[in-house]
């Protein structure tokens, strides 16, 4: 399954953004999800993680504000971000589970 992440940009602290991740491929359906990201000078980290039955799993730091859903008939997985502060500043990757890395969207939150 290849990724393609996108809707990264710039906005400003208190804004929302929503990021795309279209795959290709016909095991969309069963697989599950992470959005993950990577600000500078720091570890790649998991925010938020979905399994083929739609359950969802958060990063303390962003539960509340972002919500991750898919569509299946899309084979596209979504992260919506709400209330963005300057530290959610970060590359983000989705990934499929027991996928390969794919191409990132930078997210840039200014204050």
């Amino acid at each position: 399954v290849q990724l393609q992440a996108s809707g990264g940009g710039l906005v400003q602290a208190g804004g929302s953004l929503r990021l795309s991740c279209a795959a290709s491929g016909s095991t969309f359906s069963i697989n599950a999800f992470g959005w993950y990201r990577q600000a500078p000078g720091k570890q790649r980290e998991l925010v938020a993680s979905i399994s083929k039955s739609a359950s969802t799993v958060y990063a303390d730091s962003v539960k509340g504000r972002f919500t991750i859903s898919r569509d299946n008939a899309k084979n596209t997985v979504y992260l919506q971000m709400n209330s963005l502060k300057p530290e959610d500043t970060a590359v983000y990757y989705c990934k499929m589970v027991g996928g390969s890395w794919g191409q990132g969207t930078l997210v840039t939150v200014s204050s």
